[in-house]
């Protein structure tokens, strides 16, 4: 994976709707801002249940959005990053409606997972309560198959039906998502959801050992396809070290709350920690399709008494600030109060959950950016984006609050805002000098952390101090970056009025 900034974002949700329009909008407006993208699901279709995760056809492009000589194009001057959905599918899908119509009679009926599939000896109360999962109740849907009743497994939603990835038939499915994104100009993939992927009766069918069996299986299988994996799981964070050493690359899931919480109280020793300790064969994000996840720093959701880098009572308290930056508008999105909820997230825009404070929002991007690993920026925080209040309305989907749609001339109107502009820079900056391919080092004096890069020729630190900037309110800088290159040494302690510039 190139070393590079990369951009999340969904093909309808950035241009005029198609894969085209977001690759013209990459090649003009993002011009050396974002040298690749994770294009989120665009399959068959791409507006159902669950915004693209639950496709009906994995291996096809929704027509309303495109072709796959589409993605071809695009991937002529991007690399690419897509999703492989290895949990489940679309209860519409042709394998689980001929299920539903033919029953043990349909040749797909091994393909998916039902309570007595995983539990065929029966369970138990305490068998059912350990199963985690990141919603509400147990993960069952009532579906008729063949004119029997069965309680089928639905780790998300009722319309996402879990595949059985021990199957012959289940397995031959994802191969066939490998297979088609192989020869389809695509670079990397991200695993969604397969944390949840391996059930075994006596566990908590997420995160066990039959799971990392699993990665390591679809890791090779792509690996001899070309393809480079990305693995989505939000957990305890000492798992996220553990995944990291199976696959090539792993989320740094913990930084966009330490970085709230540091923001937010001035407290940087949490950070520290988590930096001496975090896998460098990381994506870092602050912001994806999903909400803000608050389980990658707290305690094990499984066993309380393995602590998290910041205690549980500070965590709450993170959630109600950010619920108060937001004057509410988190709160609406989160939780019991919108459909497609989740336990462990706040659904919010960053920028929003920072109080559209503009310095702390670069201060964040900042450290992101120093920190070891490929840098991934989502599309609304790119143009630094606010809740989308409509929207939320409109659909009473929590997430898409941070789901808005960005015409042409919205995204040219944003392209002028002083912090969308040191965004911008901060990216060049970031894909310019060799420094970030180079030796990284780390220091904490106080409550300042330093991140420094050198490079073979050129340069650059990072001094991040929160607490010089507590309150939404003030716009004090909370950084200083320093970088050389061709032209000499250079300083700026306010990116907002200085970005920095490269030679």
């Amino acid at each position: 994976m190139k070393n590079k900034v990369q951009l999340i974002t969904y093909a309808d949700r950035l241009g005029e709707g198609t894969i085209k329009s977001l690759t013209d909008v990459l090649r003009t407006r993002f011009d050396g801002v974002y040298e690749g993208v994770h294009i989120l699901p665009f399959f068959t279709p791409y507006d159902g249940a669950d915004a693209g995760f639950d496709p009906v056809d994995h291996t096809k492009v929704d027509p309303r959005l495109g072709t796959w000589d589409d993605i071809a194009e695009l991937s002529k001057t991007h690399d690419i990053m897509v999703d492989t959905i290895v949990n489940h599918m679309s209860w519409e899908s042709k394998q689980f409606q001929d299920v539903m119509k033919r029953g043990e009679d349909s040749p797909y009926y091994p393909m998916f997972l039902t309570m007595s599939s995983v539990f065929p000896d029966g369970a138990t109360e305490e068998d059912l309560a350990g199963i985690y999962r990141p919603r509400p109740g147990l993960p069952f849907t009532h579906y008729t198959w063949g004119g029997k009743t069965r309680l089928v497994w639905t780790t998300f939603t009722p319309q996402q039906v879990d595949i059985d990835t021990d199957s012959k038939e289940g397995w031959d499915y994802l191969l066939s998502i490998l297979d088609q994104l192989s020869c389809s100009h695509v670079s990397y993939i991200r695993l969604d959801a397969v944390g949840y992927g391996a059930k075994q009766a006596k566990t908590s069918c997420f995160m066990t050992p039959k799971t990392f069996d699993l990665i390591g299986r679809i890791k090779a299988e792509a690996e001899s396809r070309g393809l480079e994996t990305l693995i989505e799981v939000h957990s305890y964070y000492k798992k996220q070290v553990a995944i990291a050493n199976k696959v090539d690359r792993v989320y740094d899931f913990a930084i966009p709350g330490l970085l709230l919480h540091a923001l937010t109280t001035g407290k940087t020793e949490p950070i520290a920690k988590w930096v001496e300790v975090r896998p460098n064969n990381a994506v870092t994000v602050l912001d994806t399709h999903d909400g803000i996840g608050v389980i990658d720093i707290g305690s094990d959701q499984l066993d309380r008494s393995l602590k998290g880098l910041v205690p549980d009572e500070e965590v709450d308290q993170l959630v109600e600030t950010i619920h108060e930056n937001t004057h509410g508008e988190s709160r609406a999105a989160t939780g019991a109060a919108a459909s497609n909820l989740d336990l462990y997230q706040v659904n919010s825009t960053y920028y929003s959950a920072l109080g559209c404070n503009d310095q702390h929002y670069l201060a964040a991007r900042a450290v992101q950016f120093f920190l070891p690993g490929v840098p991934q920026v989502y599309y609304v925080g790119a143009l630094a984006g606010v809740n989308d209040m409509e929207l939320l309305h409109r659909t009473n989907v929590g997430r898409d609050i941070n789901r808005h749609y960005y015409s042409v001339e919205e995204i040219d109107r944003n392209l002028e805002r002083p912090v969308v502009k040191a965004l911008n820079a901060l990216c060049r900056m970031r894909n310019q000098l060799d420094a970030f391919d180079g030796e990284f080092a780390f220091n904490r004096d106080g409550d300042a952390l330093t991140f420094s890069w050198t490079g073979e020729t050129t340069s650059a630190s990072l001094r991040f101090e929160p607490k010089r900037g507590l309150g939404v309110d003030n716009q004090a800088s909370v950084c200083t970056l320093r970088w050389s290159d061709a032209a000499g040494e250079h300083e700026t302690d306010d990116l907002l009025a200085a970005p920095p510039t490269v030679a």
